[in-house]
């Protein structure tokens, strides 16, 4: 026996449209013949925001669109590439904030769960996606903001054993681009970047058996006010789309889907600095 409802997806229509209209596009580019997909590009595009949205597994997703498991994963990574493409360059994303007329960006990771685990990593005993912050298993992902909180870039994945400053360091345009924007636009970061502050602004640190001076901790406190708020983007992120909060895909596409969620955050909220 089953039971038919009725579900509403919390996005607009306008959204629904672009990414149909990008899957039409990588449907042409492959040649795709007329009638020869199991779903329309619409069709195709609410599973993925089910999916994205809901976190609504491919299984429920293949057996309500009457296609295979297998064809529902294949819909929706090509949706996931899709939209990753479109996500802003880091240059851009910069740039972007700049001419907004913003004076700093925050920078700040964030672990993205998954349930994939025993991998080897380089210590011996110890999974390649363990976070031992968290306590568990996710990949790393550094999200930049503008002063207000809002996401204007994410970075790919890196493992959840590495810190955020290894993180990074190992992202090639990372750092140069951090530095070339310096000067008009300060990056704000946490404790966690203090092995990059002459590149991030980090606040001082309590030295060992002393105190933070006065000038110190109000120093500290004006720049808490202004990097706590980077912190709303990451949280954005997270509470709009379900499928963040634990991911059961391959570990290494971690990257492509937080670009591919920041695209359609964009595109949901008509913004993008």
């Amino acid at each position: 026996m089953s039971v038919t409802y009725t579900a509403v997806l919390p996005v607009r229509e306008e959204t629904v449209d672009r990414l149909a209209g990008l899957l039409d596009a990588e449907r042409t580019r492959r040649g795709t013949r007329a009638r020869t997909r199991s779903l329309t590009c619409r069709d195709q595009a609410i599973l993925t925001l089910r999916w994205f949205c809901d976190g609504t597994r491919i299984t429920q997703l293949a057996a309500d669109n009457k296609i295979s498991v297998s064809t529902g994963y294949d819909y929706l990574h090509e949706a996931i590439d899709v939209l990753a493409a479109q996500a802003p360059s880091l240059h851009g994303a910069l740039l972007a904030a700049k001419v907004a007329g913003y004076s700093h960006v925050n920078i700040d990771g964030t672990l993205i769960e998954t349930d994939r685990c025993r991998t080897p990593g380089p210590t011996p005993g110890v999974d390649l996606w363990w976070s031992a912050k968290h306590d568990n298993h996710g990949g790393n992902i550094q999200v930049i903001t503008v002063g207000d909180g809002w996401p204007i870039w994410t970075s790919p994945v890196r493992p959840g054993r590495e810190h955020d400053t290894t993180a990074l360091r190992t992202h090639p345009e990372l750092l140069p681009r951090l530095r070339e924007a310096s000067t008009d636009l300060r990056p704000l970061g946490d404790l966690g970047y203090e092995g990059e502050s002459n590149t991030i602004t980090v606040a001082f640190k309590k030295p060992k058996n002393s105190r933070l001076t006065t000038i110190q901790q109000q120093l500290n406190k004006a720049h808490n006010s202004l990097r706590a708020i980077g912190e709303r983007g990451n949280s954005l992120l997270k509470t709009t789309f379900k499928a963040l909060r634990n991911i059961s895909l391959n570990p290494w596409r971690i990257g492509k889907i937080v670009a591919a969620a920041l695209v359609l955050l964009h595109t949901e909220h008509d913004r993008t600095t």
